[in-house]
């Protein structure tokens, strides 16, 4: 099928008020012009020089999401276009994302990535670090960034039931936290779910999916 057919497929199986982040990383910008002509604007990229390219290349009005793991000395690079990123796991991070994005007089939205699952080669902090994040006093101070939600990333595995409960951790820490509301901190958004386990991540409370393979088919690694 082609990306278009792809889309409106996985679109019917999506409620309303859930985003879907087509996720385009090593993809090149014909795939993402040919989801973009069929009406998608959002999507999702793991390496910041790559999306850059992209954004360069592709209209302006789509919204770009980094959903990598996220080097400090890389936001530079991003700083002047990116819409969300979301996988914040430490405050240094913050930090030079609001530095960088009150270079350009922007607000960046972030979400901060909770460790749900069992693998070590996952990113993310544990829920009291998370918690540590929130309460620092230096959070004040980051005008130019806004906290808007959780994610988190589910073991890969085949036991269904394993990634069930790991989403459902994810949701029972965001309610938990999203009566803490401040000026840069109103968490509405739980970012989890991908191609393989989507379905399940909204059934648990997610309202942001993250989707690749079953748009683009397989990735294309050098």
């Amino acid at each position: 099928m082609s990306i278009k057919e792809n889309l409106n497929t996985i679109q019917k199986t999506i409620p309303k008020g859930i985003t879907l982040v087509a996720v385009s990383k090593t993809k090149p910008a014909t795939a993402i012009q040919e989801a973009y002509n069929a009406g998608q604007r959002v999507f999702g990229e793991n390496r910041i020089h790559e999306m850059a390219k992209k954004y360069e290349a592709l209209p302006k009005d789509i919204e770009w999401h980094m959903i990598g793991h996220v080097q400090r000395n890389k936001v530079k690079y991003m700083a002047h276009f990116v819409t969300l990123i979301h996988a914040v796991d430490n405050l240094k991070l913050l930090e030079e994302i609001n530095k960088q994005a009150q270079k350009h007089n922007r607000i960046i939205n972030c979400l901060l990535q909770l460790k749900i699952a069992e693998e070590d080669s996952k990113h993310g902090m544990n829920e009291s670090e998370l918690i540590a994040v929130l309460n620092s006093d230096k959070l004040v101070n980051y005008k130019h960034i806004n906290i808007v939600g959780l994610m988190g990333m589910a073991t890969f595995t085949e036991n269904q039931q394993q990634i069930i409960n790991e989403f459902n951790y994810l949701k029972t820490v965001f309610d938990k936290l999203n009566t803490n509301k401040t000026f840069n901190c109103n968490l509405k958004t739980i970012s989890m779910g991908m191609s393989g386990d989507y379905e399940s991540a909204i059934n648990c409370g997610s309202n942001m999916v993250r989707i690749g393979s079953s748009i683009f088919g397989n990735r294309n690694y050098n």
